[in-house]
């Protein structure tokens, strides 16, 4: 097991009743604190230790996007908390034939314990939490995917053994979930960030300035570019994501042509640090993103990856519900 994080003890976050959308809405402390739980409890469940922290609890799932890591990971999460996961598909509730939001939310919070929502538009679980009166946990937006990413800082640590001054490579379109999560998580945990995109798939510009800004306070830089070899030059952590996300499908010809040059390669990837770790949340393309001796190969996590959204997940749901 990885050594925990030293936590300053006079700042011991505490969480319940908080909502789950995006990592900027969390401290440094607060992030640390949940990486450290999850840890602990990833160790429990090994050991087969019984961790039902959650018992009695009920945790309602709203899915309006296919999921594969999301729903298992949440439903066998709440399973070993000693709760419970009830999984609404839009096709089956009322909020896929017309019920307004306010009125889901304020519906299910007299139910379940918190809500889990995995949607396409970010304003519409920002409208959820704010109409809620248990805990909203953002499971994926386009803008967002906090919880892939509070995973993957997981992995990181438990390979690396520490998260600050380490150098985070992004390579592909710059203008989705993971990159503006992976920027907000990073910039937290005093992780460097380097984002290459072709022109028209940077980042969105408020989430970069505001990545820059946190990174001035915990001494991390950020840097976008259009050039792959620029970013991932001396990188110890090389992430990617597919080239065209769910929703996306009618771009895919013009997306390829775009992103050409963009792929993680073994060529671009000996630009690296010789140690780096492959990152990447799945499901992957292989030979389009990433070649599949990457993502196949001795630097590749992403099942370890893939596994530590159930720990990192459960972290959450522990202190948002206990």
């Amino acid at each position: 097991m990885v050594e925990a994080i030293k936590l300053n003890e006079k700042n011991n976050p505490q969480l319940k009743g908080k909502d789950f959308l995006q990592l900027s809405d969390f401290t440094t402390d607060e992030i640390l604190y949940l990486l450290n739980d999850a840890l602990e409890l990833k160790e429990m469940q090994k050991q087969g230790q019984p961790h039902p922290f959650l018992s009695g609890k009920v945790l309602g799932m709203i899915f309006e996007k296919s999921s594969t890591r999301t729903r298992v990971s949440f439903e066998v999460g709440m399973l070993q908390l000693g709760g419970h996961a009830i999984f609404l598909s839009s096709k089956d509730i009322q909020l896929g034939r017309g019920e307004s939001i306010s009125d889901t939310a304020k519906v299910l919070s007299r139910y379940v314990d918190g809500i889990m929502i995995r949607t396409f538009s970010h304003d519409s679980v920002k409208e959820l939490a704010e109409h809620a009166t248990v805990p909203v946990i953002n499971g994926l937006t386009d803008l967002q995917h906090p919880t892939q990413v509070l995973a993957d800082l997981l992995t990181i640590l438990e390979h690396k053994g520490k998260l600050e001054g380490l150098k985070l490579c992004y390579i592909g379109d710059g203008n989705n979930n993971m990159a503006h999560s992976l920027m907000e998580g990073a910039v937290k945990v005093g992780m460097d960030v380097s984002i290459a995109s072709p022109p028209g798939y940077l980042p969105d510009g408020k989430i970069t300035e505001a990545a820059i800004k946190e990174g001035l306070q915990t001494g991390s830089s950020v840097v976008i570019t259009n050039n792959p070899l620029e970013a991932i030059k001396d990188a110890d952590v090389v992430v990617t994501d597919v080239w065209t996300s769910m929703g996306q499908e009618e771009e895919t010809e013009k997306r390829l042509k775009a992103f050409e040059g963009f792929q993680v390669n073994e060529e671009l990837c000996k630009q690296a640090k010789a140690d780096y770790i492959f990152l990447h949340c799945l499901p992957a393309h292989r030979d389009e993103e990433v070649t599949g001796d990457i993502i196949d190969g001795t630097h590749s996590v992403v099942f370890d990856e893939a596994e530590n959204r159930l720990h990192a997940q459960k972290a959450i749901l522990k202190h948002l519900l206990a």
